[in-house]
């Protein structure tokens, strides 16, 4: 039941846009798809759907591989692109009639009223898709996307350019979809990805270079080091910079260096506090903080 990708390539002429990529999601797992622009995000969801044929390498859903039997496959997935393409003079509850005719779904009736309660498009069925917001436009997207209830779903940026409240309302229909199917969904914004994923892959350039839970990420990330003295260090400054990335002055007294991992985070602890016997400084604070996602984002993006 499982989606396993395996070493898939994409090149446009020179330019290689996917390097080989290989990796695998469960049912019920939300994958998030995390990069910068241009890191190969929506390249690789393209191949997955089909709509781009890799250079090399294989995809497999259930056991069914894509280039093998490509309708039988798309079959089992359902696709929400970036550009959200939709029949803007067709009305809602018309148009999801237009796709169960198309998937030829049993019972269409039934199904599309599912869809519609499920996606919370019920005061919106009977209005044009031209009309709606774009909040409303994503759940169009998305009810179009799990009408023929498909075991994998693909969403390309379903977030990005909503308002916070539209925001909570998608994550939390995103969350609810998980039920049914396995969910991999790109998007650049880090607090949308850590608040509904249950794991990451992290594209840069187009090379993965993670693949693992947030909490895991965070943990194996860097940590930062928060020193203050009662001093002023402005003289100081220069020796610890010249050891460790010092990443933040927060004031004359205040500083955050940044070590790699927890044996230099411990190194740097040492370092601080022979350079405060040595200068005569006294030290009121040093204490340990995780390094933000954020942080650990630019680390592997950089």
């Amino acid at each position: 039941m499982s989606l396993n990708v395996q070493a898939i390539s994409k090149k446009f002429d020179q330019f290689q846009a996917v390097e080989p990529l290989t990796f695998t999601i469960h049912p019920g797992e939300i994958v998030g798809f995390l990069g910068p622009n241009g890191a190969g995000k929506s390249t690789t969801l393209k191949m997955i759907a089909g709509c781009l044929i890799p250079d090399a390498g294989s995809i497999q859903l259930s056991g069914i591989d894509l280039q093998k039997d490509e309708v039988a496959f798309k079959k089992m997935i359902g696709y929400l692109p970036e550009s959200n393409p939709l029949y803007e003079d067709l009305f809602v509850k018309e148009y999801l009639s237009f796709l169960a005719s198309v998937h030829n779904i049993s019972a269409p009736s039934k199904r599309i009223q599912e869809v519609i309660a499920q996606t919370g498009l019920q005061s919106m069925q009977h209005k044009k898709m031209g009309h709606l917001s774009k909040g409303f436009k994503q759940r169009v997207g998305i009810a179009a996307a799990i009408l023929h209830a498909p075991k994998l779903i693909l969403l390309d940026e379903p977030t990005a350019g909503l308002d916070p409240n539209q925001l909570i309302e998608i994550r939390a229909l995103i969350q609810s979809l998980s039920a049914d199917a396995m969910i991999l969904f790109s998007s650049h914004i880090l607090q949308e990805v850590a608040a509904i994923t249950d794991r990451v892959l992290v594209l840069h350039q187009g090379k993965l270079v993670a693949n693992q839970s947030i909490a895991s990420l965070t943990q194996s990330g860097q940590h930062n080091l928060l020193v203050q003295f009662q001093e002023e260090i402005t003289a100081q400054l220069e020796l610890i910079q010249l050891k460790y990335n010092l990443i933040a002055q927060q004031d004359k007294r205040t500083l955050v260096i940044q070590a790699k991992n927890t044996a230099e985070l411990d190194q740097a602890r040492q370092y601080i506090m022979a350079l405060a016997l040595e200068k005569g400084l006294h030290i009121e604070r040093l204490q340990t903080q995780a390094a933000s996602l954020e942080e650990i984002f630019k680390l592997l993006t950089h």
